[in-house]
């Protein structure tokens, strides 16, 4: 999760000079060289057309939308501790998707679980929240896409796209994203990078740690357990975010938003507890 949150903070870093969906297409291209040479190099097996089709489903989702709208986010003035907030919902919302879907099992204390948490995300943004705030559909609208977007395709991947080598199935993730992110680049953004240390940091940090490094354990995580159990896991980024992005930004929370992280906190962790299967002994 210190690898996950640092995502967000990576996206601070590069926001202020590229475009998002511009940013990310490069981080998508080069993250697809280098898979694609690893797995030349290892001789790895290359899935089928359904399963690369399936696996670029689940990337459009995971990578384009879920990253797509959090640099969108962070690009139009969201902090990258709320951004993670927002975000941090995603194991509840997976949770509650994953019962019609994966036949997961879903208890009262989901449902809990997601009330605490929406309590918790008001607090933090509702003081800001308007004309003359930091915060306003613009930027929090994708940030809430991006929780959703990551859970479907945690699920769509889980179900369509397991039993594939990690490093050609995160290639045709990557894909699946890049194609949504260069048109949309193309199309509304001027494609231009103000190119820079902190750009260029940013871009090998993301690219080598975050879309290869973490996203690898994640797909071994998914393909392991349940979807449900490897969410759970991201209750801990918003916290880790929001000291990161002070230490490094100067990024504030006052006392009832810090109050909210910690009720959103308390809310997704107690909702994820053991998942139970059902039909499993």
């Amino acid at each position: 999760m210190l690898l996950w949150s640092t995502g967000f903070i990576g996206a601070r870093f590069a926001m202020p000079y590229a475009e998002p969906f511009t940013f990310l297409s490069l981080r998508y291209a080069l993250a697809l060289v280098l898979l694609g040479a690893m797995a030349l190099v290892a001789r790895a097996v290359w899935p089928g057309g359904r399963l690369a089709g399936h696996s670029m489903i689940a990337g459009s989702l995971i990578h384009g939308v879920y990253l797509g709208g959090v640099f969108f986010a962070v690009r139009h003035g969201l902090n990258a501790g709320v951004a993670a907030l927002i975000v941090g919902l995603q194991p509840i919302i997976t949770a509650l998707i994953a019962a019609p879907t994966l036949g997961e099992t879903i208890r009262p204390r989901h449902a809990l679980g997601l009330a605490l948490g929406l309590v918790g995300v008001a607090l933090v943004i509702l003081p800001k929240l308007g004309s003359g705030g930091d915060y306003h559909f613009v930027n929090v609208a994708p940030a809430c896409l991006s929780a959703l977007g990551i859970s479907v395709g945690t699920i769509w991947q889980k179900r369509f796209a397991t039993g594939i080598d990690v490093r050609t199935g995160t290639f045709f993730q990557y894909l699946g994203a890049l194609i949504p992110s260069f048109a949309l680049a193309a199309l509304f953004e001027t494609m231009r990078v103000d190119w820079n240390g902190e750009v260029i940091f940013a871009l090998a940090w993301l690219t080598v740690v975050l879309s290869i490094g973490a996203i690898f354990l994640m797909m071994m995580l998914i393909r392991e357990g349940a979807v449900s159990k490897v969410a759970s896991l991201m209750y801990l980024t918003p916290g880790v975010t929001a000291v990161m992005a002070y230490l490094l930004f100067g990024e504030t929370l006052t006392v009832v938003q810090l109050g909210g992280l910690l009720l959103a906190g308390v809310g997704v962790s107690a909702a994820m507890g053991r998942v139970r299967l059902k039909g499993a002994r």
